[in-house]
């Protein structure tokens, strides 16, 4: 992971000469967990990761001037990533509506209940969007709460909502399988 002092430095690099070099090196930095964050939301879809990480980065290149550093660079990657899923989320959700071929969620539904072996993983999934994103940030990526009503552009009081209606109904599907 890299200091503060060595973010900044490549931001500055990127910023003032377009070295590309920097860019990469805070590519290789933030690469894993960007990934790690999409791989999340996308119910482990590794193609769909890969489209949606390059897309992060390509639009983090792009719009490196914009960086303010309100926050931490790593963060604005997070916000750039989940926004780059919600696009895609609606390109399908028009797709759907366009071919008029209604969602497959309810078949998808009762399978996953059925399955003794049902990993945290796979209970996840089953929740709304953007209590998943919530989950996903707090627990997995270990964000604080500012922060990730900072990624989501949604009040912190908020967030916190999320996360007790997720792990409500986290215990309720683990626990219907025991």
């Amino acid at each position: 992971m890299l200091s503060k002092l060595d973010e900044i430095k490549l931001i500055s690099q990127c910023v003032l000469v377009d070295d590309r070099r920097a860019f990469g090196t805070l590519v290789e930095a933030y690469q894993p967990q960007v990934r790690r964050f999409l791989l999340n939301l996308t119910h482990g879809d590794d193609n769909l990761v890969d489209d949606l990480a390059q897309e992060t980065f390509i639009k983090a290149y792009i719009n490196v001037r914009s960086f303010k550093g309100l926050s931490s660079f790593g963060t604005w990657l997070y916000r750039i990533a989940y926004n780059e899923f919600c696009t895609n989320q609606r390109k399908i959700r028009e797709e759907r509506i366009l071919t008029e071929a209604p969602p497959d969620t309810a078949s998808e539904g009762s399978e996953r209940a059925a399955d003794a072996a049902m990993t945290v993983t796979q209970a996840l999934q089953m929740l709304p969007e953007v209590e998943r994103t919530a989950v996903t940030l707090f627990y997995i990526e270990d964000l604080p709460i500012k922060k990730i009503a900072v990624v989501m552009q949604i009040p912190e009081n908020t967030v916190k909502s999320h996360l007790h209606r997720a792990k409500d109904k986290l215990r309720t599907i683990i626990g219907e399988l025991d």
